[in-house]
């Protein structure tokens, strides 16, 4: 299982950018799919999960409004739309991919998912 995350960068404050998450080695539609964060000196944190089939979505209070997840299951990826960044934004992202057969929802904790990508940096600028 693979799970690859692109998209990260170097924005100013009030920007925006798309974090993309391609899956492989799964069947991709059979998982719950989150993106966590981690800021250095922090622990990796819940930012945002979307069910199997798309239609049921979660966030952090501390992205609610500013951050969209998304996913394609046909090809296999899944999308975090981020707006209105802010500083304290600024973290390594990671997507990953939680069996929802044997899973609750919303799937907000670490140890729920069962897969993990390697990770993007985010850097928001004052």
């Amino acid at each position: 299982v693979q799970l690859q995350a692109s998209g990260g960068g170097l924005v100013q404050a009030g920007g925006s950018l798309r974090l993309s998450c391609a899956a492989s080695g799964l069947t991709f539609a059979s998982y719950h799919m989150g993106w966590f964060r981690q800021a250095p000196g922090k622990e990796r944190e819940f930012v945002a999960a979307i069910s199997r089939g798309g239609s049921a979505t979660d966030y952090a209070d501390s992205v609610k409004g500013r951050f969209t997840i998304s996913r394609d299951n046909a090809n296999n990826r899944v999308y975090l739309q981020m707006s209105s960044l802010k500083p304290e934004d600024t973290a390594v992202y990671y997507c990953a991919g939680d069996y929802s057969l044997s899973s609750r929802w919303p799937p907000r904790t670490r140890t729920t998912y069962d897969y993990w990508g390697q990770g993007t940096q985010v850097t928001v600028s004052s």
